[in-house]
């Protein structure tokens, strides 16, 4: 009796080569229902590109989110800027890279004049009034994810809670926190390595869905491989553009300008971003709040919420707290707020994403050529235990504002609590998706204002 198999023919066989064109197609769809946070936008890129298409493996999959999850910026954006760039050289990662951000570059910007322009209309506010707390439930929950992946020892744990007092107690700068993490990790490694070991962040594949395009025994294309003269050619170019823009802002409004101040701030803040968005928030809110005043305290929970509420990566809120600071200073004169705000927003944006293109693009053939070697961890492991206390100061600063925004002398806000605690039971038990999460706390807030 002739045995029949039970694998489908489109299974065993290879997929065929993706033009440049149908590439970007997918990567401008991306941008537009990236929604989800990394987490959801990682899942949303494996189930696309590796059980569906097969651009690639999951091992290779795998082999570069492990190097994103390594370096300072939006882990999915450069996962990515990483898949494009290895299908398609350096023009594919950079439209990748630029049409995961692009659309919730422009959504952002309308909303944030919508903001600016309406937010004082009641309807608005009471929408506001529900957000608030909800994003409060997604900061603290965010804390837990990290926490429960990263915090496996006492000695992480310990960092954790010491990271929490430095920012939260001494003010201490996020970048200090940082630096200080990574060197406790790297020393750690040498004296205690069983404590700073950390395995795959998102474990070993699982199951095998046939060849892929670019498979795990799949050579690296040319322009995959490392070259000097191509590594310092990339770093020259990066360098010379954000140069070059920095360079003409300074010249046409000064150092002290407030876009000129905007380019070397966010440099900054990329370069700080390990553990992603939330974690460099708290430096965001120390420079753009405390520092600059480019915006308050509430504009910045608020620049959250929308942030959580479009598409893209998280780290976008950016481009909100580059338009309101572009609005509040009237960079233009107070005729052309909203082309100032749109002005802020796109500097704010570009050097938050230039040394993402530029790590990718210059540590991938690295990356490629090192697939099955697994080094210099440690300090990552600490960092990310750091983070996690910064994350709870996070969302300490935000409950505070949340529940009593007139200080602690003031009303207690009871029904925001009751809403801030329903969003974290809906995340932490039902795992309700957190655009659903903000558009019930949303709906709540309209109807409790129009009660008033």
């Amino acid at each position: 009796m002739q045995q029949v198999s039970t694998t489908p023919p489109e299974v065993t066989d290879k997929p065929q080569p993706v033009s440049f064109i149908e590439a970007l197609i997918y990567w401008l769809k991306l941008g537009f229902i990236s929604f989800g946070g990394p987490a959801g936008q990682i899942s949303m890129m494996h189930q696309e590109l590796v059980e569906k298409r097969r651009w690639l493996s999951e091992h290779r999959f795998l082999h570069a989110l492990n190097y994103t999850m390594v370096l300072p910026g939006p882990e999915a954006q450069q996962l990515a800027t990483y898949i494009g760039w290895l299908m398609h050289g350096v023009w594919g990662g950079i439209a990748a890279g630029v049409l995961f951000v692009l659309p919730s570059l422009f959504i952002l910007i309308g909303l944030t004049w919508i903001y600016l322009a309406y937010g004082d209309v009641p309807a608005v506010e009471g929408v506001l009034y529900g957000i608030k707390p909800a994003v409060t439930a997604i900061v603290v929950f965010a804390a837990y994810r990290i926490g429960s992946r990263a915090l496996k020892n006492n000695v992480l744990r310990a960092m954790a809670v010491l990271a929490f007092i430095a920012i939260f107690a001494f003010d201490v700068p996020f970048p200090y926190i940082v630096l200080m993490a990574g060197i406790i990790g790297y020393v750690g490694s040498h004296f205690a390595p069983d404590k700073f070991k950390t395995g795959g962040h998102h474990g070993e594949p699982r199951d095998s869905y046939g060849p892929a395009l670019i498979d795990d025994d799949t050579p690296a294309p040319e322009h995959a491989r490392f070259k000097w003269s191509r590594f310092f050619a990339f770093s020259l170019v990066g360098v010379f553009i954000g140069g070059a823009v920095m360079a003409m802002l300074a010249t046409t409004y000064g150092w002290e300008g407030t876009l000129t101040q905007m380019s070397w701030f966010f440099t900054k803040a990329a370069l700080v971003t390990f553990g992603g968005a939330y974690a460099v928030l708290p430096y965001v809110y120390q420079g753009g709040v405390e520092q600059y005043a480019w915006l308050s305290g509430t504009q910045m929970i608020d620049g959250l919420a929308l942030g959580e509420t479009t598409p893209g990566p998280l780290i976008m809120v950016v481009a909100f707290v580059g338009f309101v600071g572009g609005w509040t200073k009237e960079i233009f004169g107070p005729e052309m707020l909203p082309l100032a705000g749109a002005a802020g927003a796109g500097i704010a944006t570009l050097f938050t994403f230039l040394p993402s293109f530029l790590f990718i693009l210059l540590g991938g053939p690295a990356v490629e050529a090192t697939r099955d070697d697994a080094k210099f961890t440690a300090p990552l492991t600490g960092i990310t235990a750091a983070v996690v206390g910064v994350v709870l100061n996070l969302a300490a600063f935000f409950a505070y504002h949340v529940l009593w925004p007139q200080g602690f002398e003031a009303t207690f806000e009871w029904f925001s609590a009751l809403i801030g605690a329903a969003a974290f039971i809906a995340l932490f038990k039902y795992k309700t998706g957190i655009v659903q999460v903000i558009g019930a706390c949303a709906v709540l807030g309209l109807g409790y204002s129009l009660l008033l």
